[in-house]
């Protein structure tokens, strides 16, 4: 393998100004490094990131914590963190929590300097107590714990309310909810927003129209689809808490001969790749899941380089891409 001498003598440049240019500092001459840069690309040298980061006291890895990978938004969000983190030369290290409070805290506990540099959390049950952390980190969205770590996420109120306006904006007046969950802070910002939504319509709230969901999976909402179509007055329209919960509420649509979005208008939330597919395709609220990497990893770093500055809340857009289950193609 080459060696930053072998860069330097092709390059004929010093060695520390090799190093300066790898190292991306700004005053090495233009001249020096258009050469440093071509003797690089010619002897095809790759810096020692082990060495590096042992010299800097550092790992060269963050730990991505998610609740379940299974679920395509949590699997597409940590493949766009893994690219995110390869541009501060990170590797991640992902652990599967399954939104348990044993899990969240086993994670936690096995975080140390060690291991990571820091980490990236997105924790469903941890409660304000359990934050003892030994390195830096970042949570993804929104939580009911109050603590003093910086965030990232979308306006889950605005979001949901968004959605919820957009079955009133088609004349449907009695709107569903699936997903509402004990531990989910998420959960409560989505029923917020559909509430939001219906008192801004003048539409009345009925608690039988909020089905809870102990997990956001398919067999999760049609279950609850079937439970809302047994009513002696069903739902014309049903916002789902996710898009998996969504796919499983058309699903038992479909079972019972129900027209979507004819008799029943669906949105879910997420805008998973699942939902462009389905058939029909699903209405979903699209979180930009590639801002929202990109602003955690960046937040990380800079709290990795200067943890003693203030903290800091990210707010990432979102839309509301409209398919057919809605409004018919």
């Amino acid at each position: 393998m080459a060696t930053l001498k072998d860069v330097a003598r092709l390059a004929g440049v010093s060695v520390k100004t090799v190093s300066n240019v790898v190292n991306g500092y700004s005053f090495v001459k233009p001249d020096n490094r258009r050469r440093v840069e071509e003797a690089l690309e010619a002897t095809g040298y790759r810096p020692n990131l082990g060495a590096r980061n042992l010299r800097r006291g550092r790992t060269g890895f963050i730990a991505l914590v998610l609740p379940e990978l299974s679920i395509p938004y949590f699997a597409e969000l940590a493949g766009l963190v893994i690219t995110a983190a390869q541009e501060h030369e990170w590797n991640v290290l992902i652990e599967q929590t399954f939104g348990t409070l044993a899990g969240e805290r086993a994670a936690l506990a096995s975080l140390g300097p060690h291991l990571v540099d820091a980490a990236i959390l997105s924790p469903e049950a941890l409660l304000v107590d359990d934050f003892q952390l030994s390195v830096p980190a970042v949570l993804l969205g929104e939580h009911a714990v109050d603590v003093p770590i910086s965030r990232v996420g979308i306006d889950n109120v605005a979001a949901a309310r968004t959605a919820v306006r957009h079955l009133i904006s088609l004349g449907r007046t009695r709107i569903a909810a699936i997903g509402a969950h004990p531990h989910r802070g998420t959960a409560a910002l989505r029923l917020e927003g559909y509430r939001t939504a219906l008192a801004e319509a003048s539409l009345p709230f009925s608690g039988d129209l909020v089905v809870p969901a102990l997990n956001y999976h398919r067999a999760d909402g049609a279950a609850a689809m079937r439970s809302l179509l047994d009513m002696p007055t069903p739902p014309d329209a049903v916002f789902c808490f996710n898009d998996l919960l969504a796919i499983g509420a058309m699903r038992t649509a479909a079972e019972r001969s129900l027209r979507v979005p004819g008799d029943l208008a669906v949105v879910g939330f997420d805008n998973n790749e699942e939902s462009v597919y389905s058939s029909p395709s699903l209405t979903s609220v699209a979180p930009d899941k590639g801002a929202i990497a990109r602003a955690a990893v960046d937040l990380l770093h800079r709290r990795v380089e200067s943890p003693d500055d203030a903290l800091e809340d990210v707010e990432t857009p979102f839309s509301l891409l409209v398919r057919e289950s809605t409004v018919a193609g």
